[in-house]
């Protein structure tokens, strides 16, 4: 049998494995995937609209709504109006979402160790390497795909409490804030 003929099935199998195995790591963060992924993706993206972050982290509008409103209760997250479109919302993370952020990082880190267990440092290396140039592949020939996220690394991860930020990153968040993208 030819193996490539499983490529999509493969990414799509690992990709589900990959999620399962960051819940499994998560246990006890009080947060499920879908609401890890949309912190990350807002985090990567602050300011950025509903429509969008739907769009980013494949999320049916509908469903992300209910998602962005349980982030916004646990005041995780923000929504602003749009100043360029009284109609649309711009969504940012929140000093309160730091720390939980940082903890998502560290939970994909140990998620990620195990699934690489048995790679050396090379192999791990040539794999993301590999799947990177197979991401810039699909993405020239899908329409539209460009518009998607690309993959990149992690932000530094965030060590200081909510109430230890300092004068520095709330400068920077609320310039973050007021540049539209």
């Amino acid at each position: 049998m030819d193996r490539l003929r499983n490529f999509g099935f493969l990414l799509k199998d690992v990709s589900r494995l990959s999620g399962l195995n960051f819940e499994r790591e998560a246990v006890g963060l009080n947060l499920n995937l879908a609401q890890c992924k949309v912190l990350i993706n807002l985090q990567r993206n602050e300011g950025i609209s509903q429509v969008r972050l739907a769009e980013l982290t494949d999320t049916d509008p509908m469903t992300l709504v209910r998602t962005l409103d349980r982030l916004e209760r646990d005041g995780l997250i923000e929504r602003q109006q749009d100043p360029a479109d009284r109609r649309a919302r711009r969504l940012f993370t929140t000093t309160a979402a730091e720390p939980v952020l940082a903890e998502i990082w560290r939970i994909a880190e140990r998620a990620r160790a195990a699934a690489l267990a048995g790679l050396s440092a090379a192999e791990r290396i040539q794999l993301v390497g590999l799947l990177e140039r197979v991401h810039a592949n699909l993405t020239t020939l899908v329409p539209g795909a460009e518009a998607g996220a690309p993959p990149c690394p992690p932000p530094e991860p965030v060590e200081a409490a909510p109430d230890q930020s300092t004068p520095e990153k709330t400068a920077k968040r609320a310039s973050n804030r007021k540049a539209t993208p």
